[in-house]
């Protein structure tokens, strides 16, 4: 890493003050090393922010200096985005936003809510709860991510078959460009024909673009009546069958619809303590099914058992149990969102986040658990995730006894052929992680042409320099 000249560091900090960076390497660790593992990172010291003018401070000093700049929210993402790398020539300073933590307003009328990048999510939903009002996005890091990290990742998570992901969700956009300027759109507005969607471009650019530092986002009525319930069906289509059933007799009350195999759900037992099967036998597969209203509906649980009985007598549910109170169904939530964690302990994982039509899944795990099979004998699949929005997380154990670093030493070769397979059947490789470090590769071979071009162009226009989240999503060579 090139190390920044005394000055520079010194003017750097004086920005943010005594109490807005870290540079004690001790403190250095939860900020530089990925969730996963897989990468771990440099940068002279890290700062914190703590104004969107101290951020526009930073960006001017280092467009300036061509000091790299990687943004970072609770760092909780899974493709490398937030941690700097070693480049040579240009250091990488890495920019937290955990002190923009601010809720700044919240319109219950107009059922919008503008907070600051570093605000975490769980946070955000509370602040929405405790004024009559629901924030859909769900995720199992709900805990530990931050507002501008889902911004910049398009995050989609349990709720997007309702709501939408986070490019539905946001109204507008506080953010920093690489030159220091400001783009102020926090408007509340669901009606905006003012020329181009500026906001879109930052959704989903994983920091290259600018550095997020507060945005207003869609508030909606708090639901009053939940019903959820986890169901066994015998195969991938009949589950498929079952959501098309689910969408035509329970309308726009279905607010998820997960899935997952019997050896994820196995995995959970097995390494998550307190998990406990909802159900007396296995199942080659299991359905999270909620259906929820703002409407004070005494009838929806009946509604919704009967749909289920009416699905086990046509063959399509084997089993299934409802939950009869509000902690069965967190619990039945929490074995949803311990499934990542479940395989974390079972050694190296090679990941995969895919989707394809709701139509065409159940070829896709078909062909590509064939295909992993051939390359790898022993591998363990562990499939999940969002059915009702044909992302997949198509996740592979190593084999028992198998070499970890072996294993994980074949990845892009056993994810060129899994995205492969996506992409024949008109999915992505990525549906809702992002690229980050792991898929600039993948990005390049599969949006080559006029998507790259187009997205060469953007860059360039907005970051001559490159000095924002160098090496991410984009391959190097602008």
């Amino acid at each position: 890493m090139t190390p920044l000249s005394p000055a520079i560091a010194a003017e750097l900090q004086s920005i943010v003050g005594p109490n807005g960076y870290l540079a004690d390497p001790s403190d250095l660790t939860g900020y530089l090393t990925e969730w996963r593992g897989l990468y771990t990172g440099v940068t002279p010291f890290v700062l914190l922010p703590s104004t969107t003018g101290q951020v526009a401070a930073i960006l001017r000093l280092c467009a300036r200096q061509r000091i790299g700049v990687v943004p970072q929210g609770g760092n909780t993402g899974l493709v490398g985005g937030a941690i700097p790398h070693s480049t040579p020539g240009q250091p990488q300073l890495l920019v937290s936003a955990r002190r923009l933590n601010a809720i700044r307003a919240i319109d219950a009328d107009n059922f919008s809510i503008t907070a600051e990048a570093g605000c975490v999510l769980a946070t955000l939903q509370a602040a929405a709860s405790r004024a009559g009002r629901l924030f859909p996005l769900s995720l199992g890091a709900e805990g530990s991510c931050q507002l501008g990290g889902t911004i910049s990742t398009n995050a989609g998570g349990t709720a997007v078959l309702r709501f939408g992901s986070m490019r539905d969700l946001v109204l507008g956009l506080e953010v920093v460009l690489p030159d220091g300027r400001v783009l102020e759109g926090l408007r509340g507005l669901r009606k905006d024909n003012t020329g181009y969607d500026l906001k879109q471009l930052f959704i989903g650019a994983e920091g290259t673009l600018g550095f997020v530092t507060a945005a207003t986002c869609k508030l909606f009525p708090q639901p009053r009546s939940v019903v959820t319930a986890w169901v066994a069906t015998p195969d991938v289509g009949s589950a498929i069958s079952l959501y098309a059933a689910a969408r035509d007799q329970l309308g726009d009350d279905l607010t998820a619809f997960e899935f997952a195999s019997q050896l994820t759900v196995e995995l959970v037992m097995k390494n998550i303590a307190g998990s406990k099967s909802p159900l007396e036998r296995p199942s080659p597969w299991y359905l999270l099914v909620e259906v929820s209203t703002p409407r004070d509906d005494p009838g929806l649980e009946t509604h919704v058992q009967e749909f289920l009985v009416r699905m086990q007598e046509s063959g399509l549910v084997s089993d299934g149990v409802v939950a009869a109170s509000g902690a069965q169904r967190a619990a039945l939530w929490r074995l949803r969102h311990s499934m990542s964690e479940a395989q974390k302990k079972e050694g190296a994982s090679i990941k995969h986040d895919v989707a394809v039509p709701v139509a065409r899944m159940e070829d896709f795990l078909t062909q590509a658990t064939a295909a992993v099979g051939q390359l790898v004998p022993g591998v363990r699949v562990v499939a999940f995730g969002h059915l009702g929005d044909g992302n997949v997380h198509f996740n592979l154990s190593q084999p028992h006894r198998a070499d970890g670093a072996a294993f994980l030493a074949r990845w892009e070769e056993i994810s060129h052929r899994v995205h492969e397979i996506a992409v024949s059947f008109g999915g992505s490789f990525s549906a809702e992680h992002g690229i980050g470090a792991l898929k600039v590769a993948e990005l390049a071979h599969w949006r080559a042409g006029v998507p790259l071009d187009l997205m060469r162009a953007i860059k360039r226009a907005l970051d001559p320099l490159g000095i924002m989240n160098p090496g991410k999503l984009l391959p190097a060579d602008l």
